[in-house]
């Protein structure tokens, strides 16, 4: 999955909860909210001086909601309940637990979550619509 795929999918899965997300849809995702954070910042700073915030925040109320939803996707990619997301309530010590979560690998195969999101459309599984996949195999079974 590219840069562009993955924003492409988190947008357009806005409210989505429902189905698994890839590693990658969720890191590149995170790429591009910190990456967009930086620049509305950046902006502000530049156009409006340093005590004013008007982008930063319009940005970050935009991309709020598919955020969670990627990060609950990417948690029902390793079998997981999303409601594991309200470990951020606690601080320093939740964020750390989930960030070592959604580096995992997804569970493989089907989960009751859904198919694998890395698997291609099986015979037993046709009304998916998944693709294969275009990641190459390591050899290891």
């Amino acid at each position: 999955m590219t840069f562009g795929t993955a924003i492409r999918t988190c947008f357009q899965k806005y409210i989505t909860v429902e189905g698994r997300a890839r590693r990658a849809e969720y890191w590149w995702f995170l790429l591009f909210a910190v990456l967009g954070n930086f620049v509305t910042s950046l902006v502000d700073r530049l156009m409006f001086g340093p005590e004013a915030a008007i982008l930063a925040p319009l940005f970050g109320f935009g991309i709020l909601l598919p955020a969670i939803c990627v990060a609950v996707r990417r948690l029902h990619d390793r079998d997981m309940s999303g409601w594991w997301i309200l470990l951020n309530i606690i601080p320093l010590v939740g964020s750390i637990i989930l960030l070592v979560i959604y580096a995992l690998p997804g569970s493989e195969g089907r989960n009751r979550f859904g198919p694998s999101p890395l698997a291609g459309r099986s015979d037993d599984d046709p009304g998916e619509g998944y693709s294969p996949s275009s990641i190459p195999r390591s050899g290891r079974e």
